[in-house]
């Protein structure tokens, strides 16, 4: 896991001294003894491929979402999901069987970006901006405190930190501190006959900048992204997270380099922003890394590691697995932003969503859906949530199952049965049982995941936990 601040500057610093001593020690040694130790090559590539990695997928996710091909969108625009399951996400991994999205990109560097939400009329409708560190600067989950489900009519402008201006009466300002950010409104579905009003109020979503929300239809259109010919070569196709681990060191920390100026960190690390220097990053400059190859491979190698390694502060118990109060707001918990950029892309806050997830039984083993399992929610254990809650098998990598069956969740929403007590039982299973809740899961390991939309506190602050899985 990635050293927090004081762990960096000690490292440095240490690696520092080391160094010294080396070289005070070079007049009695051999020249072979005095060559430069490569060590801490390895650890600044490492942690810094851990700092940066959020922004690399973000802006690698963005490049992929805007343009004007079929399952793309201009920046300032939504791209609007038309079934359940989603088709051809910027984030595919562990589709949401429950919602549909209207995900967009905007760019507040020339102008504010107005974003007009319409009342859901008792509808749960979750809408967030996260930046392109993945830190959420806003979302409606403060709704959720005073209100079961739904949101009222409401407009925010979006706006850069510098920006002076007047906006009209009734808009909320949210200060963005990167060039860029992701939109995403999810809405709650009760299924296919439930389509017709989820996109209608899709329809009634109003994304634009100021200028084209005040009326001025002159006002000059945003060019994409630029893409640089290597960037677009390496990935073309795979998710963002494929692409960006298919990335040498060199197109990494080029990518890095390059968004930094508009996307400067937050908070402005110093420790973080000279291992970039040690290693010949600067903002807005082509790379110069330093003349070690193996030990620059060996710091990517270990950087992709570290971002798919549990950090030590997720909340875990009966096998499962969700984050608690740092999500969505990391400062300088650089693992634990890592690490939920690259295995939950775009989750909010916990005040937003909690997505628990399992890949063993209570005995240890693999979940597969060969086998028969039960979840059992005692009367007093169910999610607590004030929206509603679900829960979906997928294949152990994150994709929904090939077979119809396969792509069913089951929750509050569509009518879980209780026990007579009280109490529910969710059966999971690639073949149907006779009685329960039954979950259709992949005939192969598979991951489960348990979501809880506008979760209640006792969901992150460990006084509640999923009940464990157990094979029958």
């Amino acid at each position: 896991m990635i050293k927090n601040r004081r762990e960096l500057f000690t490292l440095h610093w240490t690696c520092a001294s080391l160094a010294g001593l080396a070289l005070l020690a070079g007049c009695a040694s051999t020249p072979s003894a005095t060559q430069k130790n490569t060590g801490w090559i390895k650890d600044e590539v490492a942690d810094s491929y851990v700092f940066g990695y959020p922004l690399v997928l973000m802006g690698v996710a963005r490049d992929a979402a805007v343009g004007a091909d079929p399952g793309q969108a201009p920046l300032n625009t939504l791209r609007h999901a038309q079934a359940l399951p989603p088709i051809g996400a910027a984030y595919p991994l562990q589709p949401s069987l429950d919602t549909l999205d209207s995900t967009g990109w905007l760019d507040v560097g020339s102008e504010p970006v107005i974003v007009s939400l319409p009342d859901s009329r008792g509808r749960y409708v979750d809408a967030r901006v996260l930046d392109m560190w993945t830190n959420v600067v806003w979302s409606t989950s403060s709704q959720f405190a005073t209100r079961a489900a739904g949101i009222k009519a409401q407009t925010i402008a979006f706006v850069s930190p510098g920006w002076q201006g007047d906006l009209p009466k009734g808009v909320k300002r949210v200060d963005v501190p990167t060039r860029n950010a992701w939109v995403s409104v999810r809405i709650q579905s009760n299924g296919t006959r439930d389509l017709t009003a989820v996109r209608k109020l899709q329809r009634a979503i109003r994304v634009a900048p100021l200028s084209v929300y005040a009326g001025d239809t002159r006002s000059a259109s945003i060019a994409a992204p630029r893409v640089s010919a290597a960037d677009a070569a390496v990935g073309a196709s795979g998710t963002p997270a494929a692409q960006v681990a298919a990335l040498d060191a060199n197109g990494f920390f080029n990518r890095l380099a390059q968004a930094l100026p508009d996307n400067p960190p937050t908070p402005a690390d110093p420790h973080a922003l000279k291992f970039l220097s040690d290693l010949g990053v600067t903002p807005g400059e082509p790379v110069k890394l330093p003349n070690a190859p193996e030990a620059v491979a060996a710091g990517l190698a270990d950087g992709h590691e570290r971002v798919v390694t549990q950090p030590s502060n997720l909340l875990t118990g009966n096998g499962w697995n969700w984050f608690g109060d740092g999500v969505g707001n990391y400062g300088p918990d650089y693992a634990l932003r890592a690490y939920a950029a690259a295995t939950q892309p775009g989750i909010g806050t916990k005040d937003d969503e909690v997505r628990a997830v399992v890949t063993q039984d209570s005995d240890g083993h693999a979940l597969n859906g060969a086998n028969r399992y039960v979840i059992h929610f005692a009367p007093n254990q169910l999610p607590p949530v004030r929206g509603f809650w679900s829960i979906t098998a997928y294949t152990k990598d994150g994709a929904l199952g090939e077979s119809a069956p396969a792509r069913l969740a089951v929750g509050d929403r569509n009518g879980a049965r209780r026990n007579r007590d009280g109490s529910l039982d969710v059966i999971v299973s690639s073949t149907r049982g006779k009685s329960g809740n039954w979950l259709p899961a992949p005939r192969a390991d598979l991951q489960l995941v348990l979501r809880l939309y506008a979760p209640r506190p006792e969901a992150t602050d460990g006084s509640w936990q999923p009940p464990a899985v157990v094979r029958q």
